[in-house]
């Protein structure tokens, strides 16, 4: 038998409970506060996950080690999402931006390759393969650039 998906509601809240190390009235309580939402059966009765069981030994952790009230629980919560959320738009924003420089370090080479052709080497006077300046019979040739 393949092991429960970790969302997948199969505890009836008398074995999340004690899995969590507390009373079933206290599971409604928080229930009520909106700190965990167990899904539901067909016949109404609360099922919780392995996910919720660990949120709820996770409350236990803030309220009986640290001293939190429930509204503390709730803010920690609160802001756990929102760290959350924003390491999922800097990683998104990261993928974008390694996009944005493979495509900027393409056109950079794609235009040094463009100018190699345009480049001609400088040769010191007297070193030139052709000499310099006009010879009898020597014919000049335009090269057109096109404009932009």
């Amino acid at each position: 038998m393949a092991a429960p998906e970790q969302r997948q509601g199969v505890y009836m809240i008398s074995v999340a409970a004690e899995l969590a190390g507390m009373h079933p009235q206290t599971l409604r309580i928080y229930e009520t506060r909106g700190l965990i939402a167990p899904r539901r059966s067909p016949k109404n009765t609360r099922l919780y996950s392995q996910e919720d069981v660990e949120r709820l030994r996770r409350i236990q952790e803030l309220t009986t080690e640290l001293g939190m009230n429930l509204a503390g629980v709730e803010r920690v919560f609160e802001l756990e999402q929102e760290v959350e959320r924003m390491q999922r738009r800097l990683r998104s924003l990261e993928r974008q931006a390694e996009r944005a420089q493979a495509e900027l370090q393409e056109e950079i080479d794609r235009v040094r390759r463009s100018f190699r052709a345009e480049l001609v080497p400088y040769e010191p006077p007297g070193r030139a393969l052709v000499p310099s300046g006009p010879k009898q019979g020597a014919v000049r040739v335009r090269i057109a650039r096109p404009r932009s």
